[in-house]
This record gives C-alpha cells, sequence and structure tokens, in this order.
C-alpha cells in the first residue's frame, strides 16, 4: 500500500513538471489573469493514464456540465470562463442580470417558434375533439364538461394573428406603448392607457366588431385624451345604462393633485354630437383601486381603496361612506347578488364590506376575512358570490370559499416578485388568465387548475412590456368572435380559436 502510494506521488509530481515545462501551460496560467477562462477537455499535455485534474474529477468529464467558480460565468458555445461583474459596466457589461435576461430571451424565442406551429398537443393526455363527440353521444360525458372540454382544445390550437387598428387620422400610427387594456361586459369597446414619451399617458377607446365573413375589425375612437399623471386603476361604470362611463384613478404629480375622474363613453367619439353625458371629478388622491357596484341597491355607487382607508362614494349625490383599515387597499371588486366589495391590501389580507350595514362602527362592519402570504394585486368574484380568487405578489393564484373562508384550489406556473397585475376570470369557458411579471400569458382550468397553455410575448420581455390581455367568447359583440385579444408594446394581437380566420387573412394579404 505505501509502495503503491509512493508510485502515485510521483506520477504526480513527473506531471507537475511537465506541466510546468509546457510553454502551453505557462500562457494558461498567464491567462488566468484576464476577465477569461477557457474550460479545457482533455486537452494537450495530458495523459489518459495520468490521474490530472481535468481526467479525475467526474465533474469535469465531456458529458457533465463546467464546474461553477465563484464570481465567473461559463459559456458553453464559446467554452469559455467570464469574469462577472457586480452591476452594469460600460466596459465590460457581462453581469449576472445581463447572462439571465440573455438565456430568458432565448427561452422565449424558442417558444414563440414552437407557438407558431399550426398543431399543438393538448395539455390533457388522449383528449381529442373525436373522442370527445363520441363520448357525448353515448352520454358518456355531460354537456357542462364537454363544452369546457371543446373550449380546452380550442385554447390550445389558438393562433396568433396582428391587428391593424383603423384610425380617422390614419398619417399618425400608434407609437405610444400599450399599458393597460379594459373591456366592457359585451366586449364592443375596450378602454385603452397608452405611456407616452414625454411623461404621462394618453386614453382612448377602441372599437370592436365581428365581420360576416370571420374577421375581427378594430376602429380607434376620434377623441384621444392626454393627462401627466399616472392611471392607477379603471373600471367601467353603468351611470345611465350599462358602461356607459369610465372611472379612473389618477395619480397626483407635483402641483397637480390625484382624482377620481367619471367620464362618459360618448365623449372619446364624434359620432354623438348631443350632450356626452355626466362627467364628474372627486377629490380623492392616491387611490390604489376602484370598483363599480352593480347590484341594484347601491347600483349608482363606487368605491375607492387608499392608504389605510376604503371610501365608498354614490356618484349622483356625492355622499361618502369612509371605512379606516391598516393597510393599502390594491384590489376591489363588487359582488354581483349582494352589495358586498371584497378588498385586497398590501399586508395579504382580503375582507368583504357590506354597503348594508353601514351603521356598525369599529371594525365590526368588516365580514369574511381571510389572509395570503403576500399583497393582493387581484381579486375576482365568481358569479354565484360563493367563491373568490385572489392574486398576490408571490405569484400565488388561490380558489377560495368564501363560506368555509379557505382555499380550495391553487393555480400554479404564475410569476409575480413585486408588480401591479390582475388576473381574468371566463366563467362560461372554464378559464382563468393571468399575465405574469416574465411576460408569459398562462391559461388554467377553472375547475382544476390544470395549466393549459402559456403563450410567450411577441416582443422580448421588460417591465415597460408587460402584456395586458381581454379574453372572451364574443369579442365584437353579439356576432364577436371568440379568443383572446393581447396589447403589447405599440402592437395588438388577436388569438382566434378559429383556424381559417388565420388562413383567410393571410389570403387578404
Amino acid at each position: 500500500m505505501k509502495r503503491g502510494n509512493w508510485q502515485g506521488r510521483g506520477d504526480w509530481g513527473r506531471a507537475d513538471q511537465r506541466r510546468h515545462h509546457n510553454p502551453d501551460r505557462q500562457r494558461e496560467r498567464s491567462s488566468h489573469r484576464s476577465e477569461e477562462y477557457r474550460f479545457e477537455r482533455g486537452g494537450p499535455g495530458t495523459s489518459q493514464n495520468e490521474p490530472s485534474p481535468e481526467t479525475a474529477s467526474p465533474s469535469l468529464s465531456q458529458s457533465s456540465p463546467a464546474p461553477e467558480l465563484p464570481g465567473f460565468y461559463f459559456d458553453p458555445e464559446k467554452n469559455r470562463y467570464f469574469r462577472l461583474l457586480p452591476g452594469h459596466n460600460n466596459c465590460n457589461p457581462l453581469t449576472r442580470e445581463g447572462i439571465q435576461q440573455r438565456e430568458q430571451e432565448g427561452r422565449r424565442v424558442r417558444l414563440l417558434e414552437e407557438d407558431e406551429k399550426p398543431r399543438k398537443k393538448s395539455s390533457r393526455a388522449g383528449l381529442n375533439s373525436t373522442i370527445l363527440l363520441q363520448k357525448r353521444h353515448l352520454g358518456l360525458v355531460p354537456e357542462t364538461s364537454y363544452c369546457r372540454l371543446i373550449h380546452e382544445l380550442k385554447v390550445s390550437s389558438m393562433r396568433r394573428h396582428k391587428l391593424e387598428v383603423q384610425s380617422s387620422d390614419s398619417s399618425s400610427p400608434n407609437t405610444d406603448n400599450f399599458k393597460l387594456i379594459v373591456a366592457d361586459s359585451a366586449c364592443e369597446r375596450v378602454f385603452t392607457v397608452n405611456d407616452v414619451e414625454h411623461g404621462g399617458c394618453k386614453y382612448g377607446i377602441m372599437n370592436f366588431k365581428g365581420c360576416s365573413e370571420g374577421s375581427l375589425s378594430v376602429e380607434m375612437c376620434d377623441n384621444l385624451y392626454f393627462t401627466n399623471r399616472k392611471v392607477n386603476s379603471i373600471c367601467w361604470a353603468s351611470v345611465t345604462h350599462p358602461d356607459s362611463h369610465v372611472l379612473l384613478c389618477l395619480v397626483g404629480v407635483a402641483d397637480t393633485p390625484g382624482c377620481v375622474s367619471l367620464l362618459p363613453a360618448s365623449l372619446f367619439s364624434n359620432s354623438n354630437p348631443d350632450q356626452p353625458g355626466m362627467l364628474c371629478s372627486f377629490k380623492i388622491s392616491t387611490a390604489w383601486s376602484c370598483a363599480w357596484c352593480l347590484n341594484p341597491q347601491a347600483d349608482k355607487n363606487f368605491s375607492t381603496g387608499l392608504s389605510r382607508l376604503v371610501i365608498v362614494t354614490d356618484a349622483v349625490t356625492g355622499r361618502r361612506q369612509t371605512y379606516g383599515i391598516n393597510s393599502d387597499v390594491l384590489a376591489q371588486q363588487f359582488a354581483l347578488r349582494a352589495p358586498v366589495l371584497y378588498n385586497g391590501c398590501r399586508t395579504g389580507e382580503i375582507f368583504s364590506i357590506d354597503l348594508r350595514q353601514r351603521a356598525r362602527r369599529g371594525h365590526g362592519w368588516k365580514g369574511v376575512r381571510f389572509y395570503q402570504d403576500s399583497a393582493i394585486t387581484s381579486v375576482r368574484i365568481l358569479q354565484d358570490d360563493n367563491y373568490l380568487i385572489a392574486a398576490d405578489m408571490l405569484g400565488k393564484i388561490k380558489l377560495w370559499d368564501l363560506r368555509m373562508a379557505k382555499a380550495v384550489q391553487q393555480y400554479e406556473g404564475h410569476h409575480n416578485e413585486h408588480a401591479y397585475l390582475p388576473v381574468h376570470v371566463n366563467e362560461q369557458e372554464g378559464l382563468l388568465l393571468a399575465v405574469g411579471q416574465d411576460c408569459y400569458t398562462r391559461l388554467w382550468s377553472l375547475g382544476d387548475g390544470r395549466l393549459l397553455r402559456t403563450i410567450p410575448s411577441p416582443h422580448p420581455a421588460g417591465k415597460d412590456s408587460v402584456p395586458s390581455v381581454v379574453f372572451s367568447s364574443q369579442l365584437g359583440g353579439r356576432r364577436g368572435l371568440p379568443g383572446l385579444l393581447m396589447a403589447v408594446s405599440q402592437d395588438l394581437y388577436y388569438f382566434s380559436y378559429n383556424s381559417d380566420y388565420q388562413e383567410q387573412r393571410g389570403a387578404d394579404a
């Protein structure tokens, strides 16, 4: 044993002598002072019978990845190590953040190429329209389940198409990035908010119409409005008739105070030269969220969520009711069957306020209360008022049973760390949608939480290019088309259920 060990030490010594006298090895050692390092596998000056570091360690074999060195990044394409610098540097901009962005962009491009393929696999094994139709005829699949599964198949096969927005002023195309789009209840109009270069934003309304030949037309209304204030939240309001107005929460800038504006939708079009309708501005500064009540018992009331305060206002009389809390209210929505307001807070608390019990004092007015682990970014009430979907800044999306105040379903895959991102629910198709901070749009089955599809953004990911989406079974009204509407950067895209839509538009081109 001792002799064998001595021989091994001798082999190492001879190997060290060969490396010492090899000029290539000297140059390699000098290169370690530079910012590039090469990872050699079985290079010159190494014998197969020698237990050298390059061959003795299994982690450095050809079938294994390069070892991680603190402060360095290995590029497999160039077969080199590169030094990582903290933060950004003009001389050598190679940082860990830049490397991650490059890898994410490469993944997005690959997924985008796969998404362009005409045939996509369903998220459920063995699910296709032929089998579903046979089971339906045999009575093995209930009608509701059949419709839900058909929608899942359609979602898996949706294809992207870029829409051209028609405008009366064709000489000035849209050059500003979309920030937010919100559709009315009929999905005939979409309120848009765009960031402008000099600061602030502009907002207007786009009209959608489903054509008889199976296409979707988009027209921008004549009047666009500009403001130097930031739009925090938007919802449609039914003052004189359904979706007659738009409610905006504007944040103050410098000497311009914030406010909540109630704008008539007819204000954005020149086709109605008559009275545009009631135009109001309420002195409510720094509102994080807003919601309009559709219940007949409080159908002219709207709510605003502020820092440590909830304000419920009658839009006609101006009467207010305030509720003091201990957190910022980032998300709100009214129930349909009762005048009950649900609020999501920065602390992760979700609680309800029953407007019929305004006489209560202290914190006795709080109804249902439960918590998630991070700040709530969106709350959505299902139509039966027994379930609520909440999303937070940890990327968790949960379905809560309000009767038990218990989470009964979780939707995995959403990505969020600190952004204010909404979720969208379409109960008719049994779908849940959300755009993550990574700019991917994900669709889940509302019933069992299965991730049905992940759609990459057509544009490179960035904090200023997070897509905003609308999903409907009737985009454009009664004769509209089902599918997904996506606004990202300066472009508008439509993901159609019907593959013929793509062929027709391609033929026209």
